[in-house]
């Protein structure tokens, strides 16, 4: 049963299998793994009701984004073992809210400084933290690709498939999802691995993605696939975190 079963009109249904839409365009061979957002901002700073998360953490997914950090920490590990890739995305506006735009234009408490830069909020949870040889970059929209140097590295890489996970699904993991997908990428979505602040706008995202740009996919799936792959599969040029210079004074 598919996550958005239960809230898919029967006519609708009808109407995507009818024109053919839904099915998987499968696996690539070179993939990476992208992080978005799992930032104290987007979970709190402890697993708890979503209502009273908010209160302190206006972006916040409450107790749904700390199940997902749990589900997203086993991939990674799996990502990390396979040595492919990883990619973290994350916020850090200025004091002054000028770089977000037309986001500061649909919340009432867009001046709010649980983002701004240097906060905690900003951080990536500690669960799930990069390590050295992982990509970090801070982005000012939605889709991971916008305005930042992914598809550089992507093609640096030859990579072929994206995996993306993190928040929010109706946000910035479909609009990641989607770039990816519009960058003829395999567009891969785990589905315990991304979550939202509205169980419907989760659902109906995931339904959407599935139908028309990428694979939703278990995490156990994702997992099996990394480790039917050979280890470092996107070739020499994984970053490793690791100096590839010779010191001055050392010798050749």
């Amino acid at each position: 049963m598919a996550v958005w079963d239960d809230v898919l009109p029967q006519r609708d249904r009808e109407v995507y299998e009818a024109a053919g839409w839904g099915r998987d365009a499968g696996f690539g061979k070179r993939p990476v793994l992208l992080v978005v957002d799992v930032i104290y901002n987007f979970v709190g700073d402890r697993p708890e009701p979503i209502l009273e998360s908010i209160k302190r953490w206006r972006y916040s997914c409450g107790e749904r984004g700390w199940e997902g950090v749990a589900h997203l920490r086993r991939l990674i590990e799996v990502a990390r073992e396979q040595q492919v890739p990883i990619f973290y995305t994350g916020m850090d506006r200025r004091v002054d809210g000028f770089d977000q735009g037309a986001w500061n234009w649909k919340s009432h408490r867009s001046a709010e400084a649980s983002d701004v830069k240097g906060s905690l909020g900003n951080e990536i949870v500690d669960e799930i933290a990069p390590q050295p040889q992982d990509v970090v970059f801070v982005k000012d929209k939605p889709s991971a690709f916008l305005g930042t140097q992914l598809l550089n590295h992507l093609v640096y890489l030859g990579a072929d498939t994206v995996i993306t996970t993190g928040t929010t699904t109706s946000g910035c993991v479909r609009a990641t999802a989607v770039d990816a997908a519009q960058y003829n990428f395999r567009s891969i979505v785990p589905e315990e691995c991304v979550w939202d602040r509205g169980e419907l706008s989760h659902k109906v995202n995931l339904f959407d993605i599935q139908m028309k740009y990428g694979d939703v996919k278990s995490t156990d799936d994702v997992i099996a696939y990394l480790r039917s792959l050979p280890r470092r599969p996107c070739g020499e040029n994984t970053p490793t975190g690791e100096p590839n210079f010779v010191a001055e004074g050392s010798a050749a």
